[in-house]
């Protein structure tokens, strides 16, 4: 290779890096503005729309942001159980979960995910559903940002308030009206361990047809006192 064509590798090898760089930082600094703004948008919503518009079918977005204490506890609690049990243990990683995923997947039966709330926040705001190994590293690397900026209080009130939760259905509020018809704050044991029970598979599950799941939920709850 001659000086003159490494030279320019050499410069777009930087160009690269700086533009990573800049990008990531523009997202920590979101996330620390994620203290005190609700976020009004995130990749998963657009992510939804544009594949709407690709497939040309109807889309219709709800997403209401309510504050944490208008989502009943039992909602609250069923989705930690379901989604991250050791939530108010771990600053952003469960290395107990990773090392039991990993030594599934050795066995190839893997049967879990090992993200917590945190990281699936972090993907559900600023990278959408898609997988590739530049998003996990991404994601890998903002999740302490979260945990250090915004606190475990915060990050559960932003999770439960965007995740996905049926086509075009974001946030336990629009969740709860849309399933059932009444307010997060009035959401009981069953039905919040049912709508917890999508949560996997959000556009695939419907909570009256989540009868298995939703006891084996209610069952993880009684064990962590709720």
């Amino acid at each position: 290779m001659s000086k003159d064509k490494r030279g320019l590798v050499g410069s777009l090898v930087r160009w690269c890096v700086t533009g990573l760089v800049l990008a990531w930082s523009l997202v920590a600094l979101s996330l620390v503005a994620l203290r005190w703004i609700n976020p009004p948008i995130t990749a998963v919503h657009i992510q939804r729309r544009v594949q709407a518009w690709i497939d040309k079918k109807a889309y219709h977005k709800r997403y209401t942001f309510v504050r944490l204490n208008q989502i009943s506890a039992d909602l609250q609690h069923a989705v930690v159980a379901a989604e991250d049990a050791r939530f108010f243990q771990h600053h952003g990683f469960d290395w107990r979960q990773i090392q039991l995923a990993a030594e599934e997947d050795l066995d190839g039966r893997r049967t879990r995910g090992a993200s917590t709330i945190t990281q699936q926040l972090v993907k559900n705001l600023f990278f959408g559903t898609g997988r590739s190994f530049l998003r996990k590293g991404a994601e890998i690397t903002l999740t302490p940002v979260a945990e250090f900026t915004l606190g475990k209080k915060r990050i559960l009130e932003l999770y439960l308030n965007v995740v996905e939760w049926g086509p075009g259905v974001y946030g336990a509020e629009e969740a709860s009206r849309f399933w059932y018809g009444t307010a997060a704050r009035k959401i009981g044991h069953d039905r919040a361990a049912r709508l917890a029970a999508i949560l996997p598979a959000p556009l695939k599950r419907v909570p009256e047809r989540m009868n298995d799941y939703s006891v084996r939920i209610l069952e993880r709850m009684r064990q962590m006192g709720w």
